[in-house]
Order: C-alpha cells, then structure tokens, then sequence
C-alpha cells in the first residue's frame, strides 16, 4: 500500500461501527478472546464517547484505542486487568475519575509501520490535557517475554528492554511515547501466555494538570512584568527620587502589570544631596545613602499596596547595628509583606570604595505570579547561584543591575541569557543609563533591559522576549507564560534539569546557622 493511497482520519468511535471493531480485534487479539461484547463498547462509548478513538481509512477502521476513565489512587497500585470490569464485561467506567486507563490500542496488521499508534497516543495525551486529568495509566502486555523466560526474571527482562538491548513490541512502544514503569504487575491477564501472566503498570503524568480549586486559590500562569529602565540625574530631595519612582510604578500599573522591577542601587543620586567635599570621603557618602533605605522601604511599601502590583525595588544600601554595610534587593508584595535577598558576590570596587560586604542567604520567593528569584548584578555570573534556585522551581529570575560600560553590561547580559537556558526560566534585566558628573561617586551608566527565556520552540527564535533602546530612559513590558515553562522542562527539545547526571555531580548550600552575629537574609518578613 503506497502513502497515496491513504486517506486517513481521525474520529471517536460509534456504535454503529461495532462490526467493523469486532472484525479488527477478532483479527488482532486471537490469542486472547477477540472482541469485546457489542454490549461492553455500547456502554463504554455511552459512558465516555471522547476517550473511543478511531482511526479510519476511507470509512475503513485500521486503528482503535479504548479508554476508561479510573480513579489515580486505585489503578496507580497493584491491580488486574478484571479489576476493571464487573462480571457481566461491563468496563466499569468512573464518572468522576481524575485518570485515564488505556485499555487497548490496535493497529489493522496491514497499516503496520504508518505510526498510526502514535497518533493514537498523540490523541489520548490531548484529551487528558484538556479534560485537565491527572494522567493516563495502562497496564502493559511484555509478549516477548516468554522468549527469554529461561534465561531472566521479569524484572530483568523489563531493564534489558528498557536500555533497548531487548525489542518487545508493546514495551518498547510506550516507553518511546514517554510512558514510564511504575511497577511490575502479576496476574494481571493469567490467560497471556506470551506475557507468562506478567504486564507492566505503566503512567503518562500530565504536567499541566491542574487540582480542583476555587478561582481565587489558583495560581497565575500569565504574567506580566514591568521594567524601569531609570535615568540617574540630579535630584533635589529624597521626595523628588520617590515622586519618579511613583510616577513609574503608577504608569506599570495602568498596564495592569503583575511586577515593576527598578535597577541596582537606583536612588545613588541622592548621594548629592551632600556638598563636594563631602562626597569625597566615599565610605562616608555611602552611609549617607543608606540613611535613607528605611524612608524608602516605607514608601515602597506603601505604592506596591496602593497600585497593587508587587515590586522589585533594585537594590539600596542597608547599615547595620554592627556598622557593616550590604547591597540589598527589596521585594514589595502588594499585600504589604516585605523580603529581602542581599548581593552575596561584591564587586572589587564595592569592596574597595565603600566597604559593601556580601551576605549568606539565598531563597526562592513565593508571590501571587510566580516563584521568583532575585540576583544582585555580579551575583548572576556565578551559575551556581541560579542553578540552587532553579532546584528550588524558579520561574522567574530578577537581575537588577549598575554597569558602567558595555563590557561590563555584555558579561551581566550573556551570563543572564546563559541562565534563562541553562534552568529553563525567564531572567528580567533591569539596568540603570545616565550621566552624572556633578556627584562624586556616580560613574557612567550602560544598560539595555531585557527579558530572556529558554531557548525552544515555544519561544522567540531568539530566546529574547523583549529589550529596550540602550541608554533611553523607558518602560519596558513583557508578558510570561509559566505554563511553557512547564511544557519545555518535561518535553522540549532538551531538557536541561532533567537530563543532569547528578549520579555524578551534586549542589549543596552549606549551612552558615552556627555562625553568630549574622548577616543579612534573603528570608526575612517585615511589617509593612
């Protein structure tokens, strides 16, 4: 039969076409009984008519998969191909059962080597998704294994068929369309004899099922960020700093987005609210701007409950009772909690110039949109960072960031677009642009805010959502879709977390608890 002479498509199953079915499995499935009754199939297509699928060929069936709809947690344990039915054949058929049962895919022997099976397949996965159902499970015949009882035990058989050093036709079929062993079954059809009785328990999981819970429970899969790409100037007074920070919180808002996002350190200018002489003792200066980080957190706090929007407050410099001094990144929920991820790698200039020192915490927070990280800058040029977070289920990384000329701005964007990769998540880059000479420690600004995402399919060829024109004050926006997130760690063209050998390798965060006196954390909650 050459391919021109198909005309293939592809429907649910009706009684009418129960001769037709009857003939097929007769055909197929000789050794174990044949056909259902046309009393079964007439009250399985009457009970769950989307899970009879049928491919037919010039109104001819050349392809079958009957499916029931069970409850997980019975048919995911030990069970027998007789749990399914009552003693009358009846399938029995839960209504309400948040999984679905595979109970046969056949293929008219003439159409072998079409894949027509696949599309079967192909066609169940889809409507588990869209009946938003926990997973399809199926008990799978090994009719191979009577050829190598002799010489191994079922469990044998099933790693040998596994690593491929063993072809068995129906095993070697479903682990290639992403099923997974769950376990061994016994009994499960006595009267195989090919299978000696064996079958293998095996699960398709949906990775976008979601439990049944109220609408204002569920978590967002759309997000929208907001980015400040914010001009350094002279300011007058710490209201000015606040009324433009205002002024753009308000305008993300509008836009109905779910963060706003600010740079590295983006109120430094008020370090010229001091004279010149005074700026020039920079340890000084750098006190001075941290005079101000609690008025901020106050007034921060209250836009992200007033615009209802959380926010990503860059960075600013907090002084402790003990005199030390840290780069720390504020998240403003907008249900008035406060946290905080200090910068853990200080540059050599923070080191030298304003004696900033690195804190020991890291964390992946919980928000209304998303778990989000968030690295200082330097911080995201040491992939250790993002990979603890990403094995924490990071969707979204924040890089607020200050660099001062391209090179600098190119290594903060490579290693940003190297994370969003390597963790399969979305990475904001928000930076800083300006000039201004007239205060001592400000240096020249470079920035060209974007957004990165994996490199797949479902994202721009490119893996870069959105960017702003370098060096321009602006607003930024890009919409997240976290649901894709979730599709290309399970099944995109790679898998990055998925595939690591940590039989090899691992990743630890050393536990710093016994040290005394500590430092800043990445965890803590405030009143707002």
């Amino acid at each position: 039969m050459s391919l021109d002479d198909l005309h293939l498509n592809l429907r649910n199953l009706t009684p009418e076409d129960y001769p037709q079915l009857k003939t097929l499995m007769d055909r197929v499935y000789h050794d174990l009984g044949g056909a259902w009754p046309q009393r079964t199939i007439e009250r399985l297509i009457s009970e769950f008519p989307d899970g009879q699928i049928v491919i037919e060929d010039d109104e001819t069936l050349v392809g079958v998969a009957l499916t029931a709809r069970v409850d997980y947690e019975e048919f995911s344990n030990p069970h027998r191909y007789d749990d399914l039915m009552d003693q009358r054949e009846i399938i029995l058929n839960a209504p309400k059962g948040d999984a679905m049962y595979g109970l046969d895919v056949l293929i008219d022997p003439a159409y072998r080597g079409y894949r027509l099976g696949r599309r079967l397949y192909e066609a169940r996965k889809d409507l588990c998704k869209s009946l938003n159902m926990r997973a399809i499970l199926a008990g799978g015949r090994i009719p191979n294994y009577h050829q190598h009882a002799s010489d191994m035990s079922p469990a044998e058989y099933l790693d040998q068929v596994s690593r491929k050093e063993i072809h068995d036709p129906i095993l070697s079929f479903q682990l290639a369309n992403d099923f997974q062993v769950k376990r061994l079954l016994r009994k499960y059809l006595p009267e195989d004899e090919k299978s000696q009785g064996y079958a293998t328990l095996l699960e398709w999981n949906n990775i976008l099922f979601e439990p049944a819970e109220s609408v204002l429970d569920t978590r967002k899969t759309q997000i929208r960020v907001g980015a400040v790409q914010w001009q350094m100037r002279e300011f007058s007074s710490v209201e000015a700093v606040l009324q433009q920070a205002e002024y753009f919180v308000d305008a993300l808002s509008d836009y109905q987005s779910d963060f706003a996002v600010f740079p590295e350190l983006f109120n430094a200018p008020l370090m010229g609210l001091q004279d010149r002489a005074a700026q020039q003792d920079q340890i000084a200066a750098i006190r001075f701007l941290a005079g101000f980080t609690e008025h901020f957190k106050t007034e921060l706090s209250r836009m992200a409950v007033s615009y209802n929007i959380n926010i990503i407050a860059g960075s600013m410099i907090e002084e402790h009772d003990d005199g030390h001094l840290y780069n720390i990144s504020y998240l403003f929920h907008r249900d008035g909690d406060i946290e905080a991820q200090a910068k853990l790698h200080i540059t050599p200039q923070e080191r030298r110039d304003w004696i900033i020192e690195g804190g020991d915490d890291l964390k992946v927070f919980d928000t209304d949109a998303g778990r989000i990280g968030i690295l200082i800058c330097y911080d995201v040029e040491f992939p250790e960072l993002s990979r603890l977070l990403a094995d924490q289920d990071m969707d979204i990384l924040f890089v607020p960031f200050w660099t001062d000329t391209k090179n600098g701005y190119l290594r903060v964007r490579h290693c940003s677009q190297a994370r969003a990769i390597e963790n399969e998540c979305y990475v904001v880059l928000c930076g800083s642009v300006g000039n201004v000479p007239s205060i001592e420690n400000m240096e020249i600004q470079y920035a060209q805010s974007s957004v990165f995402s994996p490199s797949d399919f479902a994202f721009p060829h490119d893996a870069v959502l959105a960017e702003t024109t370098p060096n321009t004050e602006m607003i930024m926006f890009s919409d997240l879709d976290l649901t894709r997130l979730t599709v290309v760690r399970n099944e995109g063209s790679v898998t990055n977390l998925k595939d690591r050998r940590q039989d090899l390798f691992d990743l630890r965060w050393r536990d710093w608890s016994w040290k005394s006196g500590g430092r800043p954390s990445g965890s803590r909650q405030e009143d707002a």
